[in-house]
C-alpha cells in the first residue's frame, strides 16, 4: 500500500528550519560585526598601541652625570667610559655554573662574586647586573669570540663616575652608588620616576646627594623595531638624553688639599668661610676616604676597614662632630656681656688662678693672672674672668644671645646630615632628662659654660659661622658650598640663590672691642708665636677643650693619659683684621693646646689665601708633628705645587 506524504507539512518544516538557520547565521554575523566594531572602532587606539608595543621596544637613554668643579675650574668629579660584563639572571639557567665558565674567559675575582651576589639580592631578576667592570680590550675580544656559549651574558659600554683627586674633599663632594630599595621606593613615589628609568646610580653623600637633580640630567628614549623573537631590527626614533648640569663650588681645592696635608694622620675638622657671603672655602674632615671605592659597590674588605676603624673616616666631623668649644667661646661671651650691659670693657677682675662657687673650685691659670680687664682676659685667656661672667649672666641669657649666632642649631648648609649640637638652657635640660632630679638646672652648672665647657657641644661649622659673623660686624650668612650651576646645553651659568644675610644688630663699638682683643691675641697673646712675621694683621682665639671629664681635683697630665682621652686643640680666627675675607674654625682632636697644634694650621691657611704662599714640605712636616710656630722653609707659590693625589679611578 503506497504511503501518502503531506507535502505542505514538509514544506512548512523545511521553511521553519531554514528560518532558524538563517536567524542563527544573522545572529552570528551580528556578533561578528559587533566584535569588529568593538575592536576596530571602540578599542582601535588601545589595540593599535599594543600592536605597536609588540612591534617596538622603548629603551631609556641614561644621561651623562654632570661635573663638579671647584671655584677655579679644577675638576672634582667627572665620568669615563668603560666596558662592563653583565648578566641578566632571568635569562640564565644555571647562574653559578655560568659564572664559573665565565671566569675561564675573563678574570672574575672573589670580590666580584660577592658584589654580584649583593646586587642580586637588591635587584629584580630581569635586571642586567655587572659581574665585572672596566674590561680591557683583550678581555672584550676574548668574550666576544665565545659569546654564543653564554646566553643572558652581554658586554655593555657604561659611563662610570670618577673622582680624580681621590680622597681630597671626599666628605664635601660625596659619592654615588647603586640605587637601593628604599631609594627606588622614594623615586617611584615622586614626579621623577620616568626620569630615572634605566638609571642605576644616585648621589649618596655630599654635593653628589644635595644636587642630585641638577647633576642627574634628563633621561632620553630610543624606539626600536623588534622581531617576533625580540631582536632589534632597526631604530625608529630617538630623543637624546640631556646630560646633567655642572655644579661649581666655592671650595678652593688647592687650599683644601693643603689643609688635609697639614693635618697629616691626625683627626679633626676645619671650616673656612668668606665672611662677606658665607661661601665655604674649605670644609675639612680628617681622616678622609676614597669615594672611588663606592662607585661600583664597595667590597667587604674596604668596607670593614672604613666602618670599623677607630678613627671613623666616614664621619664628617665638620658637620656631625660635636665638641665643647673651649676658650674659643670666650669672645662671644665678651660680646654678650657688652651687648647686654653686664660688664664694661674696663672692669678689672682679679684672677688668682681659680674661681670658687658653691664650695667647688674651678681651675684657671696656675699662679693666676692678677687683675684683668676684658681685652687682657681674652688676650691671655683668663678662665676666672669668664667663670664669673657666666654666673652673672645666667644660663638662659647666654642661650638667648648665642642662638642667633647659630650655636645649637643647623646652619642650613647645602649638605645633608648636619647635626644641631647642644646649646644648653633650663628648658633644654627639662626636656632632655626624664628623671625629675636631673631636669633641674643647678647654678654651679653655669660656671663652666663661660669657658665653653659643660653641656656646650657644637660643630666646627657652627663655630666658623659665628666667627664669620663676628668678623663682618654682626651679619650672619648661611654657609654654602655650591656657587653656581652651568647648563650642560647652553653653557649659561646661574648663581645659586642664597638668602640675604641677617643683621644681628650688634653695636659697632662692642664688636670693635672684641675684635681688637682678638688682634691682640695674635700680636702679643697666645697666638703671637705662630703669627710672628705675618705680612697682614689677623685676629684669633686659641682653645683647649676636654675630651673627657677627669673629675674634681684631678690635675691634667697628657702624658699619663691614653691618646684618645687627651684634650682637643682648637683655634678660631679671621684675616685681614681690618677687612676680613676669610674666617675659620678648626679642631685637632686629642692634640692638646690650640696654640701649638691648631693655630699653626690657621697661619698657613691665611698665608695661602692672602699671600698666595704654599708651605714648604719641611714646614708641612713640622706642623703635622706639632713642632711649628711661624712657617719654616721657603714657601712655594700656589700654582707651582702640583695638585695630585693617588686615586682608585683610572
Amino acid at each position: 500500500m503506497t504511503e501518502l506524504r503531506d507535502s505542505q507539512t514538509e514544506v512548512w518544516h523545511f521553511r521553519l528550519r531554514a528560518l532558524a538557520v538563517g536567524a542563527l547565521v544573522l545572529v552570528a554575523f551580528c556578533l561578528v560585526l559587533a566584535r569588529l566594531v568593538f575592536l576596530q572602532v571602540l578599542r582601535h587606539e588601545d589595540l593599535a598601541a599594543q600592536a605597536e608595543s609588540n612591534r617596538t621596544a622603548v629603551l631609556p637613554i641614561v644621561p651623562g652625570r654632570g661635573l663638579i668643579l671647584d671655584r677655579n675650574g679644577v675638576v672634582l668629579a667627572t665620568n669615563y667610559s668603560a666596558y662592563t660584563l653583565e648578566i641578566t639572571p632571568a635569562r640564565v639557567a644555571a647562574l653559578d655554573e655560568t659564572i664559573d665558565e665565565l671566569a675561564k674567559v675573563v678574570e672574575i675575582q672573589a670580590r666580584d662574586r660577592r658584589r654580584f651576589k649583593r646586587l642580586l639580592e637588591e635587584s629584580r631578576n630581569f635586571e642586567s647586573l655587572p659581574i665585572r667592570t672596566r674590561l680591557t680590550d683583550q678581555e672584550v675580544a676574548r668574550f666576544a669570540a665565545q659569546r654564543y656559549r653564554f646566553p643572558g651574558v652581554d658586554i655593555r659600554a657604561r659611563l662610570f663616575r670618577s673622582y680624580p683627586l681621590g680622597d681630597v674633599a671626599s666628605h664635601a663632594i660625596g659619592y654615588i652608588g647603586r640605587i637601593n630599595q628604599s631609594e627606588k621606593a622614594r623615586i617611584q613615589d615622586s614626579d621623577d620616576e620616568a626620569n630615572y628609568r634605566g638609571t642605576e646610580y644616585i648621589g649618596k653623600l655630599g654635593i653628589e646627594q644635595s644636587f642630585e637633580s641638577a647633576l642627574h640630567g634628563a633621561t632620553g628614549v630610543e624606539r626600536m623595531e623588534t622581531s617576533a623573537g625580540g631582536r632589534a631590527v632597526r631604530k625608529l626614533a630617538s630623543h637624546a638624553a640631556t646630560p646633567g648640569d655642572t655644579v661649581v663650588l666655592a671650595l678652593d681645592i688647592r687650599l683644601q688639599k693643603m689643609i688635609e696635608d697639614l693635618f697629616g694622620e691626625r683627626r679633626g675638622a676645619l671650616v673656612a668661610l668668606d665672611p662677606r657671603s658665607g661661601e665655604v672655602l674649605a670644609l675639612v674632615s680628617k681622616p678622609t676616604f676614597d669615594p672611588n671605592l663606592f662607585v661600583e659597590g664597595i667590597d667587604a674588605d674596604n668596607w670593614a676597614a672604613l666602618n670599623e676603624s677607630i678613627d671613623k673616616p666616614l664621619l664628617n666631623r665638620a658637620l656631625r662632630g660635636t665638641y665643647p668649644p673651649g676658650s674659643t667661646y670666650k669672645p662671644f661671651m665678651a660680646l654678650a656681656a657688652l651687648q647686654l650691659g653686664k660688664r664694661s670693657p674696663s672692669l678689672v677682675v682679679n684672677d688668682p688662678g681659680s674661681y670658687t662657687f658653691g664650695g667647688h673650685t674651678f681651675r684657671s691659670h696656675e699662679g693666676g693672672l692678677g687683675g684683668v680687664d676684658m681685652q687682657r682676659a681674652l688676650q691671655l685667656s683668663s678662665n676666672t674672668y669668664f667663670y664669673s661672667l657666666a654666673v652673672e649672666m645666667g644660663v638662659d641669657n647666654i642661650h638667648d644671645f648665642m642662638r642667633p649666632l647659630g650655636f645649637g642649631q643647623a646652619t642650613g648648609i647645602d649638605l645633608q646630615g648636619e647635626v644641631p649640637g647642644t646649646l644648653p638652657s633650663t628648658d633644654w635640660k627639662r626636656k632632655t632628662y626624664r628623671r625629675a632630679d636631673m631636669q633641674r638646672w643647678f647654678p654651679g652648672e653655669t660656671v663652666s659654660l663661660g669657658i665653653g665647657q659643660g653641656y656646650n657641644s657644637f660643630t666646627m661649622l657652627q663655630l666658623a659661622v659665628a666667627q664669620a659673623t663676628l668678623a663682618n660686624g654682626g651679619t650672619r650668612y648661611r654657609p654654602h658650598l655650591a656657587k653656581a650651576v652651568k647648563n650642560a646645553l647652553t653653557g649659561a651659568v646661574t648663581e645659586v640663590a642664597q638668602p640675604p644675610g641677617a643683621n644681628l644688630g650688634y653695636l659697632p663699638r662692642n664688636v670693635d672691642i672684641v675684635r681688637n682683643a682678638l688682634v691682640a691675641v695674635n700680636k702679643d697673646g697666645t697666638g703671637a708665636r705662630v703669627f710672628a712675621g705675618a705680612a697682614y694683621t689677623s685676629a684669633g682665639k686659641t682653645g683647649t677643650a676636654q675630651a673627657v671629664s677627669l673629675g674634681p681635683n684631678v690635675k691634667y697630665n697628657a702624658k699619663a693619659l691614653a691618646e684618645h682621652l687627651r684634650d682637643h686643640a682648637l683655634f678660631t680666627a679671621f684675616a685681614p683684621a681690618e677687612a676680613p675675607s676669610i674666617a675659620l674654625a678648626l679642631i685637632v682632636e686629642n692634640a692638646g693646646f690650640g696654640s701649638a697644634h691648631a693655630a699653626p694650621i690657621a697661619r698657613r691657611v691665611f698665608d695661602y689665601w692672602l699671600m698666595g704662599e704654599y708651605p714648604s714640605e719641611e714646614d708641612i712636616a713640622a706642623v703635622q708633628k706639632g713642632l711649628a710656630g711661624a712657617p719654616i722653609g721657603k714657601p712655594r707659590k700656589v700654582d707651582e705645587v702640583p695638585l695630585v693625589r693617588a686615586t682608585a679611578a683610572p
